[in-house]
């Protein structure tokens, strides 16, 4: 197992990264699905959503950067992989119980199994690369510690959000403590295309999100404008996104890749919220729920202006001059955030459309910003 170069050319993303991804649809679908449900309810019980979210996602970083400085391809390598998909699986059974009883036995178990293969991983990078030793044994045993902290945690009923929390923040201690004096060498545009796969996968969710409801019942003339307003607001959301490429800003400024990377939490939860919150304004038109109309909105408008909102920031930690202008993207923010007050007069349809025109106008003006700023060149994102 020896580094790949982080300067490697036309450096893609293998087959087995994407089947290993295909796993992560089946984690993510389970967590959005309980969302969904729990917001239909009127329970808003976003704690244990982001607590199943972030050990989906943390799996997935690690692997991903991991895979970008050391992917052999080779026999050990495939089925460490394999072992960590099996983890994945686990955890997506064990998000229902999760949900509605909070019993983390499952999910703890499918994280622990996925970060078991990834130490083996790091341990044989770290016997068979003196050089790089020090690096991979440091992350091998931070990884080990934790998953000892998760089970004590399991196994005392300490199952709490502050015990979570204290765990969460020490996972993400452990690549900066364990990388601080030597790098891995992951690729820049090799790590961009992997987030972008990722960024595709959670609009996906959401794509099947509103399949799955309309599927369930009665087509309708409300049903249909939610589901055009929803493809139109996620393509919307996928072009801003794709605006502007990270491979070349991660390439010019590594030593931001840790904000850049953590800050994906949010943009990503906000999308896998965002497919739950597609599903409740499906069927607030098509049946009556135990929630206003309002309430409805918002769960359609809450997750699509953090979306906007957070988009700024994270291109902003590579970029001093995002194309998504921070202007744009407050005015884009505050016109989603009202949307859902016209829900009581307008109907809950109407505010997926406000939402995704918001959306819409918000790309519009980014494109005419961008060819003001370059006239007389062509933009392959425009």
């Amino acid at each position: 197992m020896r580094p790949r170069r982080p300067d490697e050319q036309h450096r893609v993303a293998s087959p087995l990264e994407l089947l290993f991804n295909l796993t992560f649809v089946v984690a993510v679908a389970a967590a959005a699905a309980e969302l969904a449900h729990s917001l239909a309810e009127g329970h808003q019980e976003l704690a244990g959503f982001l607590q199943v979210f972030f050990t989906i996602w943390w799996a997935w970083m690690n692997f991903t950067w991991f895979a970008s400085a050391y992917d052999t391809d080779d026999v050990p390598y495939r089925l460490l992989t394999m072992l960590q998909m099996g983890g994945v699986l686990v955890l997506a059974a064990g998000v229902p119980a999760a949900a509605a009883e909070a019993d983390f036995r499952l999910v703890t178990l499918g994280y622990v199994i996925m970060r078991s293969g990834q130490v083996v991983q790091w341990v044989r990078a770290g016997v068979e690369n003196p050089e790089e030793r020090r690096t991979a044994f440091r992350n091998a045993a931070g990884i080990s510690l934790l998953q000892v902290g998760w089970l004590v945690r399991l196994a005392t009923g300490e199952t709490t959000m502050l015990t979570f929390v204290c765990l969460a923040a020490l996972e993400l201690t452990v690549p900066w403590w364990a990388q601080r004096r030597r790098d891995t060498g992951w690729h820049p545009h090799h790590i961009a295309e992997r987030y972008s796969l990722f960024t595709i996968i959670l609009l996906g969710e959401s794509v099947l999100a509103v399949s799955n409801a309309v599927r369930a019942t009665e087509v309708s003339t409300g049903l249909v404008v939610v589901g055009v307003g929803g493809l139109v607001l996620l393509f919307s959301l996928w072009w801003l996104y794709f605006l502007q490429p990270a491979g070349h800003g991660l390439e010019r400024r590594r030593d931001r890749s840790y904000v850049w990377g953590y800050c994906h939490f949010g943009l990503f939860a906000a999308l896998a919220a965002l497919g739950a919150g597609l599903e409740v304004a499906v069927e607030q038109t098509s049946h009556h729920l135990p929630i206003s109309p309002t309430s409805a909105g918002y769960a359609v408008a809450a997750p699509a202006a953090l979306f906007v909102g957070l988009l700024w920031g994270v291109t902003r930690t590579l970029l001093a001059r995002p194309t998504l202008r921070l202007s744009a993207s407050v005015v884009a923010v505050v016109l989603i955030a009202l949307a859902p007050l016209l829900a009581p007069y307008a109907g809950g349809p109407l505010v997926v459309v406000l939402v995704a025109v918001v959306c819409v106008l918000a790309v519009a003006v980014t494109l005419v910003q961008e060819a003001a700023s370059s006239p007389g060149t062509t933009s392959p994102h425009s």
